[in-house]
């Protein structure tokens, strides 16, 4: 799990919508929690490639990786969801799936089968027999 530095993450705050009467007009509880990987300390040259390709749609013009967090009323706890969800994102993108092994269909599941279809067709056809009288 990538636990990104607080020293590393910028965030910016607006008026966020959703519920809150008078308070959304007013309050920027709205975070953008801003990444700039490619800067990093934390990450090889690898990891940054691999967050570049993987994460591309969440990487501003700046290069920055970023992520917003509107759900409450409360800006540090906006705050504290983005952070999360940045570490989230990161470890999720740098976590390698294990490759797929290959495997065949047992024989006797493959004679099933067969044998169930050769059932549904005689049973169709014992229909037709009895149509065409």
């Amino acid at each position: 799990m990538v636990e990104i530095p607080s020293s590393e993450i910028h965030f910016q705050t607006s008026r966020g919508g959703g519920p809150g009467g008078q308070n959304v007009n007013k309050v920027e509880t709205k975070v953008t929690a801003l990444w700039d990987f490619r800067g990093s300390r934390i990450l090889n040259d690898a990891q940054k490639a691999i967050l570049a390709g993987k994460l591309a749609n969440r990487i501003n013009a700046l290069g920055q990786l970023y992520v917003q967090s509107q759900e409450t009323r409360s800006q540090e706890t906006n705050r504290t969801r983005a952070v999360a969800l940045l570490n989230k994102l990161a470890s999720q993108a740098l976590t390698i799936a294990p490759r797929r092994r290959k495997t065949r269909v047992p024989k006797r599941e493959k004679e099933k089968r067969l044998a169930a279809k050769r059932l549904r067709s005689e049973k169709k056809e014992s229909r037709r027999r009895i149509a065409d009288a």
